[in-house]
């Protein structure tokens, strides 16, 4: 065993432009979901089942059957499972980004960019127009960003 075996590899940084993306990326998969996700979930109708109308079953067993059906009914339909795979997926993303990058930046600037998406997402999924104080709103958090940014070079 020579000595340079022992010295483990280095870890090359990723550079900016791919921290950049990876906030991006986060953001978007966190932020554009949420409104579809809720425009699923506000549209979901409960299905008749026999089990609610039996007098024989308990309330509180009705109730735990309530959640687990409206769970197993919201995840097979598209409209909610998709969005959902897409943001756990930015959960995970996140996950490897906070391992890499610094935290006091990963973290405002991801949650502030899901901001910023989730205004989008909300004109597309339900047509949603943007006033005028969400924009400035939204120039504030794009000052920020800027100033977390600036306050660590």
């Amino acid at each position: 065993m020579t000595a340079d075996s022992a010295v483990p590899p280095t870890v090359e940084n990723p550079g900016v432009f791919r921290y950049v993306l990876g906030f991006l990326l986060v953001g978007a998969a966190w932020g554009m979901t949420s409104p579809f996700m809720r425009k699923a979930a506000v549209n979901y109708v409960p299905l008749k089942r026999a089990v609610f109308e039996d007098p024989s079953v308990g309330v509180v067993k009705k109730f735990f059957l309530k959640i687990i059906y409206a769970v197993f009914d919201l995840l097979r339909r598209p409209s909610y499972a998709i969005p959902l795979l897409i943001n756990l997926t930015g959960s995970i993303w996140f996950f490897l980004l906070i391992g890499q990058a610094e935290l006091s930046l990963t973290v405002p600037i991801i949650n502030s960019v899901a901001f910023l998406f989730t205004v989008l997402g909300e004109y597309l999924a339900e047509g949603k127009g943007v006033e005028r104080d969400t924009w400035a709103g939204m120039a504030m958090v794009c000052g920020g960003i800027a100033l977390c940014v600036q306050s660590k070079l």
